[in-house]
């Protein structure tokens, strides 16, 4: 079993990145309680704060918070020390839960209906291109540095304004909108090929 001291906050170095990594690693094989214990205790208050900058609320980045460390119990088979660092993978999988929770929020469900309805108005040439074009937006939004993307995701996706964004975001109005039109330029650049 690895045993690592706690780590004062912003201070980790290689060695102790490598650590936890290792730790983790252990875990996956051995599936030892200990080991998940001291990694939930460690990363579950840097997850929360990281879901929050996110733009989600306190209450439910508790939530997600719990589902992400759930599933490095889960998944830890999956981890490669080789590839990354025990941090690095963890933000991904908070970050895909949040990721998939917002789309669950913006994204009502409709009766199978209502949706055959709006497959057959739209041509197959509409829908090709639709698609395209949505994969092309989304590869550049990914682009860019995650404090612009965040922006991005909040105002075009879940149509919040930039007043709530700020609100949620908890940082000045005029950052939100530097950071829209910053992310609208690069976004602009990108999609003419120009980057």
């Amino acid at each position: 079993m690895v045993n690592v001291v706690p780590i004062r906050k912003n201070s980790m170095t290689a060695t102790q990145s490598k650590a936890w990594s290792a730790m983790l690693a252990e875990m996956a094989v051995t599936k030892d309680k200990s080991l998940y214990i001291q990694l939930y205790q460690h990363f579950a208050p840097k997850v929360k704060a990281y879901i929050i900058r996110l733009g989600v609320m306190e209450a439910t980045a508790e939530e997600l918070t719990q589902e992400a460390m759930l599933n490095m119990w889960r998944k830890s088979h999956l981890f490669q020390p080789n590839k990354s660092a025990a941090s690095t993978w963890l933000f991904t999988l908070a970050r895909n839960q949040s990721i998939d929770w917002m789309r669950k929020q913006k994204y009502p469900e409709y009766s199978l209906d209502n949706m055959q309805d709006r497959i057959e108005e739209a041509s197959d040439a509409d829908i090709g291109e639709q698609t395209v074009q949505s994969e092309r937006i989304a590869q550049a939004v990914s682009q860019l540095p995650e404090n612009q993307a965040q922006v991005i995701y909040m105002s075009f996706y879940e149509g919040r304004s930039h007043s709530e964004i700020a609100d949620r975001l908890m940082i000045p109005l005029g950052s939100v909108k530097s950071r829209i039109r910053l992310a609208a330029e690069k976004l602009k650049l990108t999609l003419r090929g120009e980057q």
